[in-house]
Parts: C-alpha cells; structure tokens; sequence
C-alpha cells in the first residue's frame, strides 16, 4: 500500500470540481486543501471532510508554502478546475510550490504562454499535465487506430455538430465574458479539436464562418480531414426532433456520413486521466498547444458568413 499522494484543489465550487476529487479518491490519494472564492463548496464533504478550505488565494499559497517547508505533508500535485483565464497563474502557483499541475483545459487561452510556462517546467523540475479526457475514450481510440492503419491518403469529411443550452445565467457569469473564458469556441470546443488534430493531423487551413456569444462555426482543413463545425449555447439552434424529445443538448460527430457514437463511456474519463498522469504518462505541453492555437486563431479571425463550404446549420440559420 503506497503512501497516499498529497493533493491541492483550486476551483473547488465549478462544476468540473467534484469529479477531480472523485480521481484523487479513487485513485487512492487525499486532498489536502482546497480554495475558491466562494463557498458552496459542501461536495468536499462528500470526499476528503479533513481538507483545509480557503477562500483567498494568497491565504492558500501561504499554506501550500507552509507545507512545502515540511517534507513529510508537502502538496505534490495541485489539480486546477478554475476559469480559463485563471488557470495560467494557478499553474504558476502550482509549481512555485515544488508541486505538479493538472489542470482542465484550455491549459491557457493564449498560444505563447505555453511557451513561458515550458520555462517554468525547466526551472522547477515539475511538470504540467492537461486533462484531454477525449483522447481516453474507447470509440475515439478506436477511430484513431482505424485512421492510422488508412495508408491511401484519403482526406475524410467530418461534421462536428455541438449545442448545449444555456440559461441567462450564462451570460452572467465569467463564461459569458470573453476576456475570461476565450469565447465560445474555447470554452465548449477547444475539448473537440483537441480530440480531431489527435486523430487527423495538424491545422492546414482555419476558415471561421460566423462567430458570436451564442454560435460559432467554421471550416478546418486538416492533413486528413475537412471539418465543417457548428458550436452553440442556444436552444434555439436545437434540431427540431431532438427538442421534442425533451433534450436540451445535442452532439454529433460524423465521419464520411456515419455518426460516431461516443455519448457513453464518459464516467470515468477523469479517474482514468489521472491514473495515467500518476503513471508519467499524461498530456503536458506539447500535447496541449495543436487545441489552443485553434481557437486562439478563432477568435481572432474575420468572420466570412455564408462563404464555401460551411456546415449545413448555417443553412436554417438566420445569421
């Protein structure tokens, strides 16, 4: 039986929180303290009721210190489920510390501060891992490994269909403000097209259709793949069969016309990511950087509108 490995959490209020400290539990090892600046954070009873909680991040940082001085209770990892635009310093925080990141993705919302944060992996000997749980999921491996073993040198046709509801509330909160979250792209996509150049090859072209608060698609043309994208928080964009249905969200990827079914198998992803991250096997940097040029480029692109080959829900749509 192995010493239980030492554990911080920073974000532990989100909605991603409780299934990094269902991986901490079940992977054996026992969250040592938590921060978030709020404080409905009762779910930590649920897994680790002896953690120290904070709910300032220097009070938190302070105590990571205090710790780091006294080998035998130093943090070794700090697992970070905060806004995206936080997660650039609360990886810094991690390593200053002498602890390992694991950190939600997007790893950081701007391209050259991986580049910065690939300085601070050299300086500390820690490394920064990103959770692409996508990349575990059996269907996906599957189709990845069918992809490989595809010597023609086909270019297959992908269309990538994601929209999941939101309220008012959305808009209120930092994933509504894009200075914070990335914008849409980044904050409900980045995930998908980490998952796509993973099993079709790197970026060649980056059309951007339409791109607003609610909506964004697109057109990426990859080493293997010509992927028409379609992103959205509003129900309105719903088709009208799954609406009758009583659903909210709909998601859809399809190969050459045929749907990938991957709506099963997510329960573990997190449990699975970080037994692999323990291991020295997970995704760090370089794994992280194909995901986060994408939708930097996103952002900041001229929409083109209904111009050349976009996906078929700009069709109906009023934009």
């Amino acid at each position: 039986m192995h010493e239980p490995i030492k554990f911080g959490l920073i974000g532990a209020a989100g909605y991603i929180a409780p299934r990094h400290m269902k991986a901490i539990k079940d992977t054996g090892n026992v969250l040592i303290a938590a921060l978030d600046k709020f404080d409905s954070v009762g779910i930590i009873d649920s897994y680790f009721p002896n953690a120290s909680f904070f709910l300032e991040a220097e009070r938190f940082d302070r105590h990571l210190d205090k710790l780091r001085r006294q080998p035998d209770k130093k943090i070794d990892y700090v697992s970070i489920c905060s806004p995206n635009y936080l997660h650039d310093a609360h990886i810094r925080l991690a390593l200053r510390n002498d602890a390992y990141a694991i950190c939600e993705k997007p790893l950081v919302l701007n391209p050259w501060n991986i580049d910065s944060l690939e300085e601070i992996e050299k300086e500390t000997g820690k490394k920064i891992y990103n959770i692409l749980q996508l990349r575990l999921h059996p269907s996906l491996i599957a189709l990845k490994q069918q992809i490989d073993a595809d010597k023609s040198g086909k270019i297959y046709d992908i269309n990538l269909s994601y929209i999941t509801s939101r309220g008012s509330w959305y808009y209120y909160s930092w994933k509504g403000d894009g200075a914070k979250s990335g914008g849409i792209a980044t904050n409900i996509g980045v995930h998908f097209f980490d998952m796509l150049t993973w099993i079709f090859g790197n970026v060649k072209e980056n059309i951007v259709h339409t791109y607003e608060n609610e909506r964004a698609a697109g057109f990426l043309q990859l080493e293997k793949a010509r992927i028409r994208w379609f992103l959205s928080i509003d129900y309105n964009d719903i088709p009208e069969d799954i609406k009758a249905k009583g659903q909210r969200t709909f998601r859809s990827i399809t190969v050459e016309n045929k749907e990938i079914e991957f709506s099963e198998g997510f329960t573990d992803l997190h449990t699975q990511s970080y037994q692999k991250i323990l291991a020295g096997e997970g995704f760090g940097l370089a794994e992280a950087e194909n995901s986060i040029h994408i939708v930097h480029d996103i952002r900041h692109k001229e929409a083109i509108g209904k111009i050349g080959d976009y996906h078929p829900f700009l069709k109906s749509s009023k934009i």
